[in-house]
């Protein structure tokens, strides 16, 4: 059973209209911090035990720099977010930091052969990874409303870091995105038909303010399941989104029908996005925003992949 504490963070959490998979992983490592601490609360601790803690995860656990930077992160919203007490920037530990890598990045060539071998069904939501530059699960989230044929763009709704933006559609893809949406009324008039139908799930904070709209096709998942399923946490049956395992083992399937050797995720095809929008001319700052990056640090990334391919230095050897 959780405890008092960790269903206060949880329910804070909720109300600031976090991600689901956020609080349960922050929840798992505010957790493991207490745990670690022998039970003693997180505000008669600081700086020190989080720093102790961290050290911990990295010499005696010897986790990887990303699972000691998830844990980190949980343990800065903890104090600076929910207790008020914010962490230090010059916190002093054992960093399992390695080198950062350099994003895997496929040629036009490749995405072309990529696309082409990806199953219909999962066509157009690869197509949107690469076209606008999305991450897997804001695409999984989009709903029809968020797409904006008048204005060819695509609006992003609590994305990374709870952050909204407007991203490019391509044009090439309306036709397509139309036929979706038109599949997309039709199940939802068979759902509204269904005994107990309860609509598609909406945020705490919307669905108070906008109930009614849960039954809107506006609100409606673009990429919806192919099964209602019942909602864990009110009971009520509703469609969901598609698993993103799915797409996860297309593009993997794709990329080795393709003959494509690099290793190729649905991540891949976003940065391939940025790369390009930046060999194309697109100014850094432009791509930035197209990405949701905080800071343009971030961005700069893949100026190193083109610097460092076949549009850097030309060898001595030549």
């Amino acid at each position: 059973m959780r405890s008092q504490f960790l269903q206060e963070v949880y329910d804070f959490m909720l109300l600031n209209r976090y991600a689901k998979r956020t609080i349960q992983t922050y929840l798992f490592w505010i957790a493991d911090y207490i745990r670690y601490h022998r039970y003693r609360h997180p505000s008669a601790l600081h700086q020190e035990q989080v720093m102790a803690y961290l050290t911990y995860l990295a010499s005696r656990r010897k986790l990887s720099s990303s699972t000691q930077a998830i844990a980190l992160n949980a343990l800065v919203f903890l104090y600076a977010k929910y207790l008020g007490k914010p962490l230090s920037e010059e916190m002093d530990f054992i960093n399992s930091r390695r080198a950062r890598k350099l994003p895997v990045v496929l040629t036009s060539s490749e995405i072309t052969e990529l696309l082409r071998c990806v199953p219909a069904n999962h066509h157009l939501a690869c197509s949107m990874l690469y076209g606008s530059g999305l991450r897997l699960m804001e695409c999984m989230r989009l709903r029809v409303g968020d797409i904006d044929f008048d204005f060819n763009c695509v609006r992003v709704w609590y994305g990374k870091g709870g952050k909204h933006r407007i991203v490019t559609l391509a044009t090439s893809l309306v036709p397509a995105l139309k036929a979706q949406i038109s599949q997309v009324s039709v199940r939802w008039e068979e759902d509204r038909s269904m005994p107990g139908y309860a609509g598609v799930w909406l945020p705490n904070a919307l669905q108070k303010k906008y109930g009614v709209q849960c039954h809107n096709l506006s609100w409606q998942y673009l990429f919806p399941a192919s099964k209602l399923s019942i909602d864990p946490e009110s009971g009520a049956l509703r469609r969901h989104h598609i698993d993103e395992k799915q797409i996860q083992r297309a593009v993997k399937r794709a990329a080795a029908q393709a003959g494509i050797k690099k290793n190729v995720s649905p991540h891949t095809l976003r940065h391939s996005f940025a790369t390009h929008l930046l060999m194309r001319g697109a100014d850094i700052r432009t791509v930035q925003e197209q990405l949701g990056h905080t800071d343009v640090r971030t961005t700069q990334i893949y100026t190193h992949v083109i610097q460092r391919g076949g549009h850097g230095v030309v060898s001595p050897l030549e």
